[in-house]
């Protein structure tokens, strides 16, 4: 391998080293699960981490977390020893469940709190139930899935790490090639990806057979970029051409709704999108597939910026190569 595969995700249960938002490098023993310690994250961004990384807690601490999330005004009022009786868990544990939501400690967590309580007293609406019945008339059905696309795409922004980000957009900038993985409706993400790409001039792939994915891989090395977009953050057939990539020595970035699973190992960069709210009607690849493009978009522009000089006149032709098709 031309780079080692992340420590504390193999000596912890999980997490990325060096990756911001994604991992952590502080802790109290828990690793991965000793969150970025950085700048925290503003008040409304903490509904949205709870949600992101809920999963990877242990249940003692994702009890902490839904005490939070659900009561920001009554938690803010309690000592770290009352939360702790509240939730029927230990003080460590409240401290650790703080910091892993990126708070260096329970005191920053009440002032976030008090912040988040705040804004929910400021006369806004409350939010409307999303679950879609079987009978739900049509118009119901639009303003459900209006509202839970609304907050995938807050969730998402609040909780994408502009570190990373922006040193994902600095390597597309500059790569020789950018390949990118995904299968399924994460498939049609990285097809959004490379064609955004190609109309600014960019050298760029998008693979969705995982036999071509890893033919392609061996081909990547230094300068080049590996984007692998799986939001359950374990999905093999993307994983294995990552991983290729990596130890060939491209930049890799991975796009997910698991910052702590297994593709994050391989990732120089993670990228997370909110966790996608699944229901029987509503499958998680359509609400994680919203936060997906929303990434997507993000690198997209960023890369423009950058290469502005070239890229607008890149997509000003395109336009015209297009306009005899679109007269009526």
């Amino acid at each position: 391998m031309t780079r080692r595969v992340k420590e504390s995700f193999a000596d912890e249960c999980g997490g990325t080293s060096g990756t911001g938002g994604t991992g952590g490098t502080g802790g109290s023993g828990t690793g991965a699960m000793a969150g970025t310690l950085g700048t925290p994250p503003a008040p409304a961004a903490l509904a949205a981490k709870v949600r992101t990384l809920g999963p990877s807690m242990t249940r003692s601490m994702q009890r902490v977390a839904e005490a939070v999330a659900g009561d920001p005004a009554g938690c803010a009022a309690l000592t770290v020893t009352g939360l702790a009786e509240l939730t029927g868990t230990s003080e460590a544990t409240v401290v650790r469940t703080a910091r892993l939501l990126g708070y260096p400690g329970y005191r920053d967590l009440r002032l976030a709190l008090a912040g988040l309580a705040a804004q929910q007293q400021s006369g806004r609406a409350p939010a409307i139930t999303t679950d879609i019945a079987v009978d739900d008339p049509i118009a119901d059905v639009v303003a459900k899935l209006a509202y839970d696309e609304q907050q995938t795409l807050a969730d998402t922004a609040a909780g994408l790490d502009t570190v990373q980000l922006g040193a994902a957009v600095t390597a597309l900038t500059t790569a020789r090639r950018t390949d990118v993985y995904g299968v399924g409706a994460s498939g049609l993400v990285a097809q959004d990806l490379t064609q955004k790409l190609l109309r600014i001039g960019l050298v760029a792939h998008a693979h969705s057979d995982p036999h071509l994915a890893v033919t392609n891989a061996v081909q990547l090395r230094a300068g080049d970029v590996a984007i692998a977009v799986t939001h359950s953050g374990s999905t093999g057939d993307v994983i294995e051409p990552l991983r290729v990539a990596f130890e060939r020595g491209a930049t890799t970035v991975a796009i997910t709704g698991r910052p702590d699973g297994p593709v994050a190992q391989y990732a120089d960069h993670v990228l997370t999108t909110s966790t996608a709210r699944e229901s029987e009607l509503r499958p998680a690849a359509m609400s994680s597939r919203t936060g997906q493009l929303l990434v997507v978009d993000c690198l997209f522009v960023g890369v423009a910026q950058r290469t502005y000089e070239t890229a607008a006149p890149a997509l000003s032709a395109s336009y015209e190569a297009l306009a005899h098709r679109h007269r009526s």
